[in-house]
């Protein structure tokens, strides 16, 4: 008879009970840690700058875009120049510690930048960011 005896019947195998658990939290870590761009106008090229600082209150910042057309836009939607103040105005009832993050295209005339500078005075919107890139 042979020193060693066979065990039959054993089998070895890898638990996959938990393995939707660790899916679904992957799935769920990535969709909380992804950040997405809300509002993108195509086609605006922002001015360099050497020195950059962040905003930190991000959820108090509205968007205002002027393209090289000559083009206004507010959260990603074409607004005519006169609307400018009647919107923000409305923006900072709201909201009074409001941002305006004002992204200018560096081809676009800086006439329109000014009437969109003064139309933000008329609504009180005076916390005013200029959008750059960093130079490289």
């Amino acid at each position: 008879m042979p020193d060693f005896v066979k065990k039959s019947g054993v089998q070895s195998s890898i638990p996959t009970g938990s393995m939707a658990d660790i899916a679904f939290l992957l799935l769920i870590f990535f969709m909380v840690t992804t950040v997405f761009v809300r509002y993108r106008i195509p086609g605006i090229v922002l001015p360099k700058a050497e020195k950059v600082e962040e905003i930190k209150m991000r959820r108090h910042i509205n968007y205002v875009w002027v393209s090289a057309d000559r083009k206004v836009f507010i959260n990603d939607k074409l607004a005519p120049m006169g609307a400018v103040a009647a919107t923000f105005y409305e923006f900072r009832r709201v909201n009074p510690r409001l941002i305006v993050s004002l992204k200018c295209d560096v081809r676009a005339p800086y006439g329109i930048v000014s009437r969109v500078l003064e139309e933000l005075r008329k609504a009180d919107a005076l916390r005013v960011n200029f959008a750059t890139d960093k130079e490289r």
